[in-house]
């Protein structure tokens, strides 16, 4: 198998209002877009023609674009940003744009995506698939990588799950994200000070969509909140937990079973029992905790008003 990747130069500065595909498909000669191929674009292209860059205060922007505060380290704010991704300053960017003014993430990256698709193929005659890319951090490495966060007429995930290895081992859960592949590897031609905001990813017609079907974009690939692992950072979960607001709740998950709720309030050193699968009780003199253990495994305290002396327990119902 060969992939290619051409990153041609000489797209000229986009303003609000501009025709990004006019401006695109003149940067790509004729022989750069053919069937099969994959269009790839920086968010930030995409928002300037779209009119998403802004004045004022860029902090002031970040709460604008936030739902949800996921961690915090000094300036550093890493939030669940209105589309989802979770990502530092929720993807507001203050680079590459006059001083005083800040570039916010495109409204709805899978629309831009189609639209962009769309005109390829009136004006060009060629399936493409599209990707709408933006740079993103990733939890215990260094560095950033371009992930898509846009996407049409493209698989965005390649399922194995059910086929076996060379060594006859069935695969269960791999699931590469495709999309994020070819955001990151296209990174490495249009370089991020080479003002080469699109390329195009030969190689891979495989994964890209017939006319007429542009797939379910990159929202595909978010996490629905509480579903992620990391919902919160290490002391933003003991804060929301500490804290115990109701509103907190999701992105711990669902209710764990009363067998792991159990485990957990052990592995705090507080002894407790499973007396039914929705009734776990313990001891009243750690309550604090183990009401903080409960709020952050969807359990919550139930006071019976009898004279059992055991602190009981009952998962929270939605």
């Amino acid at each position: 198998m060969s992939v290619t990747v051409t990153a041609p130069d000489g797209v000229p500065e986009i303003r609000a209002g501009d025709d990004l595909a006019a401006a695109l498909l003149t940067a790509l000669g004729p022989g750069d877009l053919a069937d099969g191929d994959v269009l790839v674009v920086t968010s930030k292209v995409v928002s300037k023609a779209e009119g998403r860059v802004v004045d004022g205060d860029r902090e002031a922007w970040i709460d604008a674009e936030t739902a949800r505060l996921v961690a915090l380290r000094g300036p550093t704010r890493i939030v669940r940003n209105r589309l989802g991704l979770t990502m530092a300053a929720a993807g507001v960017d203050a680079s590459n744009v006059a001083q005083g003014s800040v570039v916010l993430l495109p409204l709805d990256p899978d629309a831009s995506a189609r639209r962009l698709r769309a005109a390829v193929a009136e004006r060009r005659g060629v399936n493409v698939g599209v990707v709408v890319t933006d740079t993103a951090g990733r939890a215990w490495r260094e560095g950033q990588t371009d992930i898509a966060i846009g996407a049409a007429g493209l698989a965005v995930l390649e399922s194995f799950a059910g086929r076996v290895d060379a060594h006859g081992n069935e695969l269960a859960v791999t699931a590469p994200a495709v999309a994020d592949e070819i955001a990151s590897a296209v990174e490495l031609a249009q370089g991020k000070l080479g003002a080469r905001p699109c390329a195009v990813l030969r190689g891979r017609a495989d994964l890209v969509l017939p006319p007429g079907d542009d797939g379910p974009g990159a929202g595909a690939l978010i996490r629905a909140d509480g579903a992620d692992l990391f919902g919160y950072g290490a002391r933003e979960a003991v804060i929301q937990a500490v804290a115990a607001r109701p509103a907190a709740r999701t992105p711990f998950g669902s209710p764990v079973d009363a067998g792991d709720f159990v485990a957990a309030l052990a592995r705090a050193g507080i002894a407790a029992r499973a007396a039914a699968p929705a009734d776990v009780r313990t001891g009243r003199e750690r309550r604090a905790a183990a009401d903080i253990v409960a709020f952050a495994h969807g359990w919550e305290s139930a006071e019976t008003g009898d004279a059992d002396t055991d602190l009981r327990f009952r998962p929270v119902t939605p």
